[in-house]
């Protein structure tokens, strides 16, 4: 019997590398619950091509038009409040792939409706672990990250005592801008900063890869999946994006893993738990040179003027809620980035007046312990975020 997949987001880049491998596995699995937001002509060509069983979209408008293109066909399509109202069966993995904080409610429904999840979603995790933490247990529910950092350090301490990590680095590409002139930076349009030179990424996450926004809150999803205190955890730039993680043991020894910019890789061997051939998406040759099976690898401190999102990691654990805030900021503030209303650096620039405001201490030090009050810490910190933006383009 095939075992029921479901991807919560199939429209991005994650659904675009499960799809990949789905085609090379297809007698394994069967989509079970696909799920998409307004993109009509992608989400129209995934239900014909991949005919799964429920179709889930959550934008009203597009909804309507899928559900009649498909109103003759076997697949059930349901808007939003047909998803939380409907009884499914189990999925047997489900991928959680939804972008943004509008993943974490649609995240936190998929775990009662799976036995295993691979997590792609950081701001669920980074917003909203406790609550997955307590439905988790609940529902008995095994999770694997699948974010090549995260799904390297879950490997190299698999098995491993937390007593004898010293520290976990993270890598960064360095974006874009890694050698781009620092006078330059406030001059950086939209399209520059969506280029990223090693990874096929979303719009919003690209902007995070440039300001390095994206490692810090890398940092915040590490320290809360694996329980490791922000003070071991620290970022390096490695710009052939080869190592996605290091661990330093307390007796000297390092670890890393090294693999390409593919996202197939840590999916299919999430999905396939190891048993798994990367030969089945590409070809990949690791190139030699002078008997060199690999070279030039770097490893960089990074340089806090070009970035100054790192001086975020200091403070990283001040409040209990200011992972929610810095999430929800940034988004607002990339997204003005991203229409041109505001310049490249004024999206950090931004982010830290928003820190010096007077009532943010008020709702940083709420516990994030159920939907609700994560939502209100959200949606202060958006309208503040906003208004932060008006003040500053008068």
């Amino acid at each position: 019997m095939k075992k029921k997949l479901s991807i919560y987001g199939c429209t991005g880049s994650i659904g675009d590398s499960t799809f990949k491998l789905f085609e090379k596995n297809n007698k394994k699995y069967v989509f079970y619950i696909l799920t998409g937001y307004k993109n009509y002509k992608k989400i129209k060509f995934i239900i014909k091509k991949y005919k799964p069983i429920y179709f889930v979209v959550f934008d009203d408008k597009t909804y309507k038009k899928i559900k009649f293109e498909f109103s003759q066909k076997k697949v059930t399509i349901l808007n939003s409040k047909e998803f939380y109202k409907y009884k499914f069966k189990k999925s047997d993995i489900s991928i959680l792939a939804i972008s943004g904080i509008a993943g974490l409610q649609p995240s936190l429904s998929a775990i009662k409706k799976s036995k295993k999840i691979l997590i792609a979603n950081k701001e669920s995790v980074i917003c909203g672990w406790e609550v997955i933490q307590q439905l988790v247990k609940k529902y008995k529910v095994k999770i694997l990250p699948v974010d090549s950092e995260h799904f390297s350090i879950m490997n190299l301490i698999n098995n491993v005592s937390k007593n004898s990590i010293e520290k976990i680095y993270l890598t960064a590409s360095g974006g874009p801008f890694l050698n781009y002139p620092l006078n330059k930076m406030n001059k950086i349009k939209p399209s520059q900063a969506i280029n990223h030179p090693k990874w096929k990424m979303g719009k919003k996450i690209s902007i995070d890869s440039a300001t390095l926004m994206n490692k810090i809150f890398e940092v915040i999803e590490a320290k809360k999946l694996f329980s490791i205190d922000f003070n071991k955890i620290e970022i390096l730039i490695h710009p052939q994006s080869l190592v996605h993680a290091i661990v330093k043991f307390k007796n000297g020894l390092y670890k890393f893993l090294y693999f390409e910019t593919d996202m197939s890789i840590p999916i299919g061997n999430a999905l396939f738990e190891n048993n798994f051939e990367v030969k089945k998406i590409k070809n990949i040759v690791l190139k030699s040179k002078k008997n060199y099976l690999v070279e030039n690898l770097n490893f960089l401190k990074v340089n806090s003027k070009k970035f100054p999102a790192i001086k975020l990691k200091p403070i990283l654990d001040k409040y209990t809620s200011l992972p929610i805030i810095l999430n929800a900021a940034n988004e607002i503030f990339v997204d003005q980035f991203l229409k041109k209303n505001m310049s490249f650096c004024s999206i950090i620039n931004y982010l830290f007046d928003l820190l010096k405001d007077p009532k943010m201490r008020k709702y940083a030090i709420k516990k994030p312990s159920n939907l609700k009050t994560i939502l209100i810490i959200d949606n202060w910190t958006r309208s503040r975020a906003m208004q932060i933006f008006r003040d500053k383009n008068k």
